[in-house]
């Protein structure tokens, strides 16, 4: 049980909030500590030029590149890949203008799981965002990357997410953290730690130009372009269901298009998913690391949970090596994370993954890395979602991905591995 005496000066706090939780928040308690700091200690609105939402707008969805803008969610923005994003039509959405993301902002996820940020780099320029999403942008009084910094800490997340309201959804608005405290360090120390954030920044972009080089490669090669809502096909064509998703057109023209290709059961030595299990969770040093899938998409990997072997009949199932393919079996097929691929490095050798996640293993990594490359690219994803089964959540069994077909390595193949290899690298060193 936590106790504190609260002084009758706190009581005119945030809106005269009588609640012990609320005076009891980590956010509360960073407070009273930075009133003890040796520091001079500022409020957000004085270091920055702008704090605002989004606009709220009618959403008008396009799949056309030249006909729409990248759109981020408050769950994109994490994402290590925001390639992907849906389009919203850049005719029919009004005051686009506000909408759009620049380079050097903070993002602050402000509805629902709230007090994740994000620092833009190239890859976040121009595109657009929801209302959602909280911007923020420094005015050059402290450097953006220190400021961000302090806001991603553990002081920074507790002091964003004190002031939240809603029965439900929970939300922030900027008239709500216009006065959180920023403790001035040192110039030394704000410019070491703004450079420490722009470097991770670069080397993130740097990754995520190595990834799109190999999918533009399988793109220009088996891409469809003209891609149709709507299409008819004979009953003898059917595959093992009726759903949309599992007879498109689009992927009879990828498979057409790969010529003399293999599948996955040819190279693999081993693919599965462990089965379910009752999730144990113990302190840090008592457990196995832990992540969700979800958590797998997040361009920086945190460990939150650590499993017990407990309720397991075999933790080393649950256990990824370094270079194991992995995949994420199951959610929806308009833009979830069913079909997502990823690759183990460092940060996730030895981690225990859900049993959502499908393990495939082959005798060579850049094997691995050409059947990774293959499938994050549009050919690869339609391929990956023909083979999703279930009426209410689709999911993929392992059975049926080993049934899908990649093209034959070629002339290109130690180039793509190279590629992968790159973009491994430098995604542990943005972190």
């Amino acid at each position: 049980m936590k106790t504190l005496i609260a002084k009758n000066s706190w009581l005119g706090i945030n809106g005269s909030r009588l609640d012990a939780s609320f005076h009891l928040s980590d956010g509360r308690l960073a407070k009273i500590k930075l009133e003890r700091c040796p520091y001079e200690v500022v409020s957000l609105h004085e270091v920055t030029r702008d704090i605002f939402n989004g606009a709220r707008f009618k959403r008008y969805y396009v799949q056309k590149k030249d006909k729409g803008i990248p759109f981020m969610g408050s769950s994109d923005m994490m994402k290590s890949d925001i390639t992907g994003l849906k389009l919203i039509s850049k005719r029919l959405t009004k005051n686009i203008d506000d909408l759009y993301i620049k380079k050097d902002w903070i993002l602050v996820s402000c509805s629902g799981t709230i007090g994740n940020t994000v620092y833009t780099n190239d890859d976040y320029h121009n595109k657009t965002a929801s209302q959602h999403i909280m911007r923020i942008i420094a005015n050059g009084k402290l450097p953006s990357g220190y400021l961000y910094a302090y806001l991603s800490s553990k002081f920074g997340y507790s002091l964003l997410t004190q002031g939240t309201y809603g029965a439900v959804i929970q939300h922030i608005e900027p008239q709500h953290i216009n006065d959180l405290p920023i403790p001035i360090l040192p110039n030394l120390k704000q410019q070491q730690i703004h450079n420490l954030i722009l470097s991770a920044a670069k080397l993130r972009v740097e990754a995520n130009k190595f990834l799109e080089d190999v999918v533009e490669y399988f793109d220009m090669k088996y891409g469809i372009k003209d891609i149709s809502n709507t299409f008819s096909k004979s009953i003898n064509d059917l595959g093992f269901s009726w759903a949309a998703y599992n007879n498109n057109l689009e992927c009879d023209k990828v498979e057409s298009k790969l010529g003399e290709s293999i599948t996955i059961r040819d190279v693999a030595t081993k693919c599965f998913a462990p089965p379910m299990f009752k999730h144990i969770y113990l302190d840090k040093d008592n457990g196995h690391p832990f992540l969700t899938g979800a958590e797998l998409t997040k361009f920086i990997k945190k460990y939150y949970r650590w499993l017990s072997p407990r309720g397991l009949k075999n933790i080393e199932d649950y256990k990824v090596k370094k270079g194991t393919l992995l995949l994420y079996k199951s959610g929806t097929t308009d833009g979830g994370i069913l079909g997502n691929v990823f690759i183990t490095d460092d940060i996730l050798h030895n981690a225990c993954l859900s049993d959502h996640v499908i393990r495939i293993f082959t005798d060579d990594i850049k094997m691995s890395y050409w059947i990774f490359a293959f499938l994050k690219s549009s050919a690869g994803v339609r391929l990956l979602k023909k083979t999703a089964t279930g009426s209410m959540i689709p999911f993929i069994t392992p059975e049926r991905l080993l049934d899908i077909k990649f093209p034959k390595p070629d002339d290109n193949f130690n180039w793509i591995a190279d590629k992968i290899e790159n973009y491994i690298s430098k995604s542990v060193d943005s972190q």
